[in-house]
């Protein structure tokens, strides 16, 4: 009896999984929704009466189980990179260039992709069955997602035998976005912005069964077995993994060079609002696994790949206002107040205007009609007045803070003008957000409005007073239950474990990112060690220049700030990074300066020749440089170098020095 009862149950699973292959990846049902429904009821059913019989990948799983308290980190198997941008025919036809030049090939065979604007998900298998999803994250570590990623109907739960990965594009089409959008506006809620960002709210909710209603889709593009390429040619790559039931878009082509590559741009440029999801472009990949591996990365991105972004939608409408944001530097930047309108689907009320330079440059006043446009369909700014309003008012950049009053000062060389009061509530407020974020120090449900109290009521002068509230401070707060008090003090408690270059970032550092915070810490290792290095020491670091290396130098030179590094050192915040060894080659340890026009190859070629000997590259010459390349009509930095007495060489002598 108990074999009929499995042999049942394994059949209705079957049954089920074939079924949902046919709707949601062939898009070729051969049943009707209720004979679907029917059929799953009745493996519910027996699943309930056996619960001992329970699979992790049976198709009664997908539902979403209990909403979690929070999600965990997991790093990926290898670096999930971001891809270099083409935003015209030009700049692809100099990729296509490098790419041939690297591979000294006349041409090679390119994959054509659409792009498609979701979220990026790598998903892993053991033994042919789900086991991790897991979101792109910073491209070494991601959040595990993985009861969501399993209720999304068109991702397998079982897929072939053995341990592999797949990487692919959550989506949300746009059938469900309108019918998402729809039941709010019933509900009275405001409508989501963009697909992109419901899907990737979508799955990062706490609760599956949340994820499970949005209709969510699933577009591989990738096949690894231990984070490498499964197959020689990522052609045969699409073809397996359609083979094994994943969805894998059929909009592709295999273009024989680059002129066969840019009709399948074109053609879908012209296209793209018939099909059911938002795609921003073509990603354009070498096919040759061995020629992807001869051509490389660089720290950011494959050197065999690249995304070409479609221009930006643009749209007109009145510019009724500008008013002026302090940022956590005491930058101060305009923002354009605009009549609201929809922009490639999306409602744009207001756009950064930049600075004062860029308010000259496209010489707009409030009142003007302009045109607004989202750069890479994502980002909205002001491209150029249209019409200049009958009563149009000239914007001048105010002489004091517009929060706190203090004096407006804008340095030499400075395109950006700053508020020079260290103490300006909105400076700390915007610090205090920075140090929060979850790409920093991870602290989640520290918003606008409960920063806003903390520093209105002296709670928090700098971002070490975070550690210091108490559970009592918080739960007197507006909206602040006992609950959310706990569960954020434990937040704030986490946060200290975060690594340096995470710390490094939230500093506030003027110039210092994400990436420079990472790249000082993996080659100073500590603090005390960058704290510590003088400019020259710094620039010797990856793309540290002497801009940088001076905003380093200011910060840790300033007696708050020094205060503020003891007090988290005090705090127990991580002060250490493991150092990275210094790169082997030719090169390695030496500093160059490229200047003038070479004639065989461009700066960004010389730049990737450079590195990949294990030199660096950087943009001024100084004390620190070991080599100028100069080539014709080279100017100040050649002069500079005979007065510093640092070695110049030809382009000639340069490719000798890296073995031709």
């Amino acid at each position: 009896m108990a074999s009929d009862i499995r042999a049942r149950i394994e059949r209705l699973r079957g049954e089920l999984r074939r079924h949902e292959h046919l709707y949601y990846v062939l898009d070729q049902p051969e049943i009707s929704d209720a004979e679907y429904d029917k059929r799953m009821r009745s493996l519910q059913e027996l699943e309930a009466q056996h619960p001992e019989l329970v699979t992790p990948d049976s198709p009664t799983r997908r539902v979403g189980g209990a909403p979690r308290q929070g999600f965990v980190t997991a790093r990926h198997s290898s670096p999930l990179l971001s891809l270099d941008n083409a935003l015209d025919e030009n700049e692809f036809l100099a990729f296509d260039r490098r790419a041939r030049d690297l591979l000294g090939r006349a041409s090679f065979q390119y994959v054509a992709e659409l792009k498609m604007d979701g979220l990026s998900m790598a998903v892993r298998y053991r033994e042919g069955r789900l086991s991790e999803a897991i979101t792109r994250g910073d491209g070494e570590t991601g959040e595990d997602v993985t009861p969501n990623a399993r209720t999304i109907r068109s991702l397998p739960l079982r897929a072939g035998e053995g341990d592999f990965e797949v990487r692919g594009e959550v989506v949300m089409p746009a059938r469900a976005f309108a019918r998402l959008n729809a039941e709010r506006e019933a509900q009275g809620l405001a409508r989501y912005a963009n697909p992109r960002n419901s899907a990737a709210g979508s799955l990062r909710v706490l609760d599956p069964a949340i994820t499970a209603s949005r209709q969510l889709d699933f577009y591989v593009y990738l096949f690894l077995v231990d984070g490498q390429p499964a197959l020689e040619s990522h052609w045969e790559s699409l073809a397996r993994l359609h083979n094994l039931g994943f969805k894998v878009n059929p909009y592709r082509t295999c273009a024989a060079g680059a002129p066969e590559a840019l009709e399948f741009i074109r053609k879908w440029e012209s296209k793209r609002e018939e099909l059911p999801y938002e795609i921003d472009g073509v990603v354009i990949k070498v096919d040759s696994v061995a020629q992807q591996q001869a051509l490389g990365s660089t720290s950011k991105a494959p050197r065999w790949a690249i995304a070409y972004k479609y221009a930006a939608r643009q749209s007109e409408t009145v510019l009724e206002n500008i008013e002026v944001q302090v940022g956590r530097t005491g930058a101060l930047t305009p923002v354009a107040h605009l009549r609201p309108v929809v922009v490639g689907g999306v409602t744009v009320a207001r756009a950064t205007l930049h600075n004062q330079d860029e308010i000259e440059r496209l010489a707009v006043a409030i009142g003007d009609t302009v045109l607004i446009e989202r750069s890479g369909d994502v980002i909205p700014k002001v491209v150029r007045v249209v019409k200049e309003g009958e009563s149009r008012r000239m914007f001048r950049m105010p002489g004091k803070c517009p929060v706190c009053g203090g004096g407006v000062v804008r340095a030499e060389g400075e395109v950006a003008s700053r508020c020079v009061n260290s103490s300006c509530p909105a400076r700390l407020k915007e610090s205090v957000l920075h140090f929060t974020r979850r790409d920093v120090m991870d602290i989640d449900g520290l918003g606008t409005a409960l920063v806003d109290q903390l520093v209105d009521q002296g709670l928090v002068r700098s971002v070490a007073d975070l550690y210091h509230l108490t559970f009592e401070q918080l739960e007197s707060l507006e909206r602040m239950g006992k609950k959310s008090a706990e569960k954020l003090l434990a937040n704030i408690a986490a946060s200290k474990t975060r690594p340096l270059p995470r710390l490094l970032n939230g500093l506030g550092i003027p110039f210092v990112g994400e990436r420079t915070a990472s790249i000082l810490a993996s080659t100073f290792g500590s603090v005390d060690a960058l704290a510590g290095a003088d400019e020259e020491t710094l620039q010797t670091a990856e793309e540290v220049g002497p801009k940088v290396a001076a905003s380093i130098r200011t910060f840790f030179a300033d007696a708050r700030n020094k205060d503020l590094v003891e007090r988290l050192r005090k705090l127990g915040l991580v002060f250490t990074h493991k150092r990275t060894a210094k790169p082997a080659g030719p090169l390695a340890g030496k500093v160059f300066v490229l200047t003038g026009t070479l004639s065989t190859m461009t700066r960004e070629e010389a730049k990737a020749l450079i590195e990949a000997a294990g030199g660096k590259v950087t943009g001024s010459v100084s004390g620190s440089t070991s080599l100028v390349v100069a080539g014709e009509e080279a100017g100040s930095k050649l002069e500079k170098a005979r007065k510093l007495g640092v070695k110049v060489i030809d382009e000639a002598a340069l490719r000798e020095m890296v073995g031709g």
